[in-house]
């Protein structure tokens, strides 16, 4: 429920122009209502976490439930071979999650679609056989080619940042972390970017001197997420003031997500760089 119309439309220009079937899954949104919530009450930087987790839980107990044996993902290293700080954005962590709505949760999540990264990285790829595939990787990818492509074919629409196809992100990367924890994403994209040749230095410097995105819009959007999220503005701006935290607060399974990349980056699966 929070993305933008262009987005809806981009999908639906897609789908009919290659011919694919749509499946929407529906989620109870009172429980991620309730999730989201208690994500900003607990003070974190990373308000993304509870939509991805849903999103790729969804994707992947889909796949799982249709003995569906590969998924493929966009993800790719030519733009994003440069990844944020733990600080700025954390690993998908289904304790930390529990954890923090365990504090400030009012809601049992009953049906929220859920997976832990055990089970998608170890049981559902060994025992189910599920694998997920990143195509982009085996191509000469180059972002602005693909813009230029989709625009061509499918008459796409670009967004004017990555992830600004959601008014809950646009919300969260440009207001949020900036605002509140000093933390601007775009200078880790950029320099995917700058790394693959796909940006000038200059120009990203020049870019990043601009806000992310219209302090105006970003007024609109702080009373519109307040609204959905059942919350007065003054309250939520209250909550932007108190202790800056991180997953350091809560219980969290960041060893092992540590162990887990070093692993990963030893057999060649994880080749990005943190910085």
């Amino acid at each position: 429920g929070w993305n933008l119309n262009v987005a809806v439309e981009n999908i639906e220009k897609i789908v009919k122009g290659l011919g694919l079937e749509l499946n929407t899954e529906i989620i109870n949104w009172n429980e991620m209502k309730n999730l989201q919530l208690a994500f900003f009450k607990s003070q974190v930087p990373y308000q993304d976490l509870p939509q991805d987790h849903v999103i790729f839980a969804s994707l992947y107990n889909y796949a799982v439930k249709f003995k569906i044996k590969h998924v493929l993902t966009g993800g790719n290293f030519s733009t994003e071979c440069i990844r944020e700080p733990l600080e700025w954005v954390y690993q998908n962590d289904l304790i930390m999650i529990k954890d923090i709505h365990r504090k400030f949760g009012k809601k049992p999540l009953k049906t929220l679609p859920m997976t832990s990264m055990f089970k998608y990285k170890i049981y559902y790829r060994f025992f189910k056989g599920m694998k997920v595939h990143r195509p982009l990787d085996l191509i000469p990818y180059d972002k602005q080619d693909a813009i230029n492509t989709l625009k061509q074919k499918f008459d796409y629409e670009p967004y004017a940042n990555k992830h600004f196809e959601s008014i809950f992100t646009r919300f969260y990367e440009g207001y949020w972390l900036v605002e509140k924890f000093g933390y601007d994403k775009r200078r880790a994209h950029f320099s995917s970017l700058i790394s693959t040749g796909q940006m000038k230095r200059e120009d990203a410097l020049i870019s990043l001197q601009k806000n992310p995105y219209d302090r105006n819009q970003a007024m609109k959007d702080l009373e519109y997420v307040c609204k959905k999220l059942s919350i007065s503005k003054e309250e939520f701006l209250n909550l932007m003031k108190e202790k800056n935290k991180t997953y350091r607060d809560y219980k969290n399974s960041s060893k092992f997500i540590a162990l887990g990349v070093k692993i990963a980056q030893k057999l060649g699966i994880e080749k990005r760089q943190y910085r």
